[in-house]
């Protein structure tokens, strides 16, 4: 398995790599806000914080006044990563990163990050985000208090 680190960050910190679907955005908004909680972490990796998986549930939060996110940090480097076009072919992990580090985003939904299992399988990334939940007054907060 890959190691990661959950641990809340700053939403301003995290990097995308995509644009989002506006009706798509809108429904993940409104699932958040009735509900109270953020459930999900967002996949990011550690070394540069580019956002892997999760775009539209960050500016859900940000549409939410969060300041803070949960995320899963790891190492986009591994072996046991994969990223993928929609349509199935392989692609580079550097095009995501430079897209993610220049701002210049891909169009929605273009990446589908997979991960390598230990019983060889090949999984979605949100397989490694483990649930949370986290009050959205929490995550509203300012960062020093």
């Amino acid at each position: 398995m890959i190691p990661i680190v959950i641990k809340l960050l700053e939403t301003n910190e995290l990097k995308e790599h995509e644009e989002v679907d506006p009706l798509h955005l809108e429904e993940i908004y409104r699932l958040i806000k009735s509900d109270g909680f953020f459930r999900k972490p967002l996949a990011v990796d550690v070394r540069t914080l580019v956002l892997l998986d999760g775009e539209h549930r960050l500016k859900a939060s940000k549409m939410l006044n969060c300041k803070r996110i949960p995320v899963c940090l790891l190492d986009y480097t591994s072996e046991k990563v994969e990223v993928h076009s929609r349509n199935g072919s392989l692609m580079d992990k550097a095009d995501v990163l430079r897209a993610g580090l220049s701002g210049k985003k891909f169009p929605p939904r273009t990446t589908w990050h997979l991960v390598r299992m230990d019983d060889g399988s090949l999984e979605h990334i949100s397989a490694l985000e483990k649930d949370v939940r986290y009050p959205l007054s929490e995550l509203i907060n300012d960062v020093e208090g």
